[in-house]
């Protein structure tokens, strides 16, 4: 397992992440930071949010967890399951790994991870899918170690840039 194992997400005002395999908002800053954030680390997801992408994301180690043993694409590792994913990072060290999602993926790695890296977008969309923990209300389990508010202009609504850790407590 990689040394350190983040879950990077954007929710809205209700733990929305997605509806119908698509990102519900436009927020390029959001793009912006997941790029900075995850380019020269793995990165991990189901095969729909793989899907939904659309490509193997430059400069990232792509790997895709998928039901499918048979399912394979240019550019990708597949494997069949949370620990099989990270059996591929064992030989890493030091190294960060990032989840990207969708919802069962992260709910399946939750207690995997050390590390949040939530965009809180404060506004609610039409949403299928949720983030499956509310960090700023799950004290006991997460602490905000840092935040940075922004406003888009664009799409008329805040939102923050917000970093927990689990609780040691």
């Amino acid at each position: 397992m990689p040394a350190h194992l983040t879950i990077i997400v954007a929710t809205d005002a209700n733990n929305g992440i997605g509806i119908a395999n698509t990102l519900p908002w436009h927020l390029p800053e959001d793009l912006a930071h997941f790029k900075r954030t995850t380019s020269g680390h793995a990165i991990i997801m189901g095969r729909k949010t793989f899907e939904s992408i659309g490509r193997p994301l430059p400069n990232r180690r792509n790997i895709v967890i998928t039901r499918n043993s048979d399912w394979e694409h240019q550019g990708v590792e597949a494997v069949t399951s949370i620990p099989a994913a990270l059996a591929l990072l064992n030989d890493t060290t030091n190294e960060e790994a990032f989840i990207i999602g969708g919802a069962e993926i992260y709910a399946a790695s939750l207690t995997l991870c050390n590390r949040l890296i939530v965009t809180e977008i404060n506004k609610t969309f039409d949403c299928d899918a949720f983030f499956p923990v509310r960090p700023a209300s799950d004290k006991q389990q997460w602490q905000e170690v840092s935040r940075t508010s922004h406003h888009s202009e664009e799409q008329d609504f805040d939102y923050a840039f917000v970093v927990y850790e689990r609780s040691t407590t």
